[in-house]
């Protein structure tokens, strides 16, 4: 059993910042796992935002948050985070973290991961 828990949503206003927190709980070696961050917009399709492989710290990022948001791990505290910059209307949506042990086949696909946090929403003002 894994479960993940996130917090650090809310509403802010276009160039604001927020940063969300992904806290799993597990009982094996959190390193071990790939991570990932989605989103989902009402009537649309769950995006890819950014991924981790469990044998890498560097992020990919679909190129619309590129430069804005950053992903990273603290495996000591179990915690992925998305460190979200400069705030667009555009990014409004619920954020989701996403994990599977080991290896994914394809990082930017929902499909690959099999753990999933509940969803915190993240709503941007103009």
């Amino acid at each position: 059993q894994v479960h993940l828990v996130e917090s650090g949503g809310g509403s802010v206003q276009t160039g604001d910042s927020l940063r969300l927190s992904c806290l799993a709980s597990l009982y094996t070696v959190f390193s071990w796992y790939s991570l990932a961050w989605f989103r989902q917009a009402p009537g649309k399709e769950r995006e890819f935002v950014a991924a981790i492989s469990w044998m890498q710290s560097d992020a990919n990022y679909v190129d619309s948050v590129k430069g804005r948001f950053t992903m990273s791990r603290d495996n000591a505290m179990k915690t992925l985070f998305l460190q979200m910059n400069s705030l667009k209307p555009e990014d409004t949506a619920v954020y989701y973290c996403a994990a599977k042990y080991q290896d994914v086949t394809s990082y930017s696909a929902a499909s690959d991961y099999n753990y999933w946090g509940q969803g915190a929403q993240v709503t941007v003002s103009s």
